[in-house]
């Protein structure tokens, strides 16, 4: 199928997705997927899945995935406590958070589950050139008395972002925030309005790619060091150094040394069994077709299927995983 296809076909799923999510009652085998804002990596991969599922799995099944967008892991985590969702991407800090019901999470949601693991969920705080003087993350100190976007409102981007420069130190009280999804956080940093935004997201970033091309180097993506890497992962070991090559984003000249945790698609344990086997199955037997529709699915492969989640796997995905010889931890069987 080629792309142009594939995105009308996307296209079509995303407005039936909006007439389901609004009448919030799902037919038997047809679900709704939340993702995040549109200028990100969740919301086209999550379009990328539901597509892949209505071309090679409703035929034969009458299973459905509709992809919506959202404001992120902690909007997705509400919806599907709701069952406004059954299924929702979210960065693994969410999965760890709503699994024990820490940080911004005030329960444990013990309903949801594992489906996988899909890619790794690149930091990118990008700043104005005049800010900066090590490099390094340090260098939102800078930003002090200074507009910064840390994301949508109650978003797994402004919880993360939030976690990761608690870590380091950095006192968000001293900025000016600004509560932005990744597009209008690139359009606000192009027009002057902020000084730097928090673009968690696969690598390329729409957005990112974005202000590069405008700005050139009058923008810089910050560095971490390996001590501020082990003082990100003091309460969970989630992250691990992403190096984003030179020449990644337009006009980038140099390597940047950033962190990333893993991203995964979760489900409510209430989503039978067969189901969530022949969505896993479809996606692992088909990952050419995702890869053709985002780069950040080329991360994809089975041997990493299950590697950093944080909730039990669904009963469906660990028998997929156990049929092609994966080796699941007693830590990741529900119970």
């Amino acid at each position: 199928m080629s792309k142009n296809r594939v995105l009308k076909c996307a296209s079509g799923l995303l407005a039936a997705a909006v007439v389901s999510f609004s009448a919030g009652v799902q037919a038997e085998g047809n679900y709704v997927m939340g993702t995040a804002t549109t200028g990100g990596t969740y919301y086209p991969v999550g379009v990328a899945i539901s597509t892949l599922i209505k071309v090679k799995l409703e035929p034969s099944t009458n299973i459905s995935v509709s992809a919506i967008s959202s404001a992120g892991s902690g909007e997705n985590l509400k919806l599907m406590d709701e069952d406004q969702i059954q299924f929702g991407i979210l960065q693994g800090l969410y999965g760890a958070y709503a699994w024990n019901g820490s940080g911004p999470v005030s329960k444990a949601y013990k309903n949801l589950r594992s489906v996988s693991m899909l890619w790794q969920n690149v930091e990118h705080f990008v700043v104005t050139r005049k800010v900066m003087t090590t490099g390094t993350i340090d260098d939102m100190a800078n930003l002090y008395g200074e507009s910064f976007s840390i994301g949508a409102r109650n978003s797994g981007t402004e919880g993360s972002g939030r976690f990761i420069l608690g870590k380091v130190g950095i006192d968000l009280e001293k900025v000016n925030l600004a509560y932005q999804g990744y597009g209008p956080s690139a359009d606000a940093l192009q027009n002057g309005n902020i000084d730097g935004m928090n673009i968690p997201a696969g690598v390329p970033a729409a957005a990112v790619t974005r202000a590069y091309a405008n700005m050139g180097d009058k923008i810089t993506t910050l560095n971490f060091t390996q001590d501020q890497v082990a003082q990100v992962n003091s309460d969970f070991e989630l992250w691990t150094p992403y190096t984003i090559p030179a020449g990644t984003y337009p006009k980038q000249e140099e390597d940047i040394n950033t962190i990333a945790q893993p991203n995964i698609l979760a489900v409510r344990d209430d989503v039978p069994e067969n189901d969530v086997y022949e969505i896993t199955r479809t996606i692992y037997e088909n990952l050419p077709f995702l890869n053709n529709i985002h780069p950040a699915t080329k991360a994809m492969a089975l041997e990493k299927a299950i590697a950093g989640l944080p909730l039990p796997l669904h009963p469906g995905a660990a028998r997929f995983y156990r049929e092609q010889g994966v080796d699941i931890p007693e830590r990741l069987i529900a119970q």
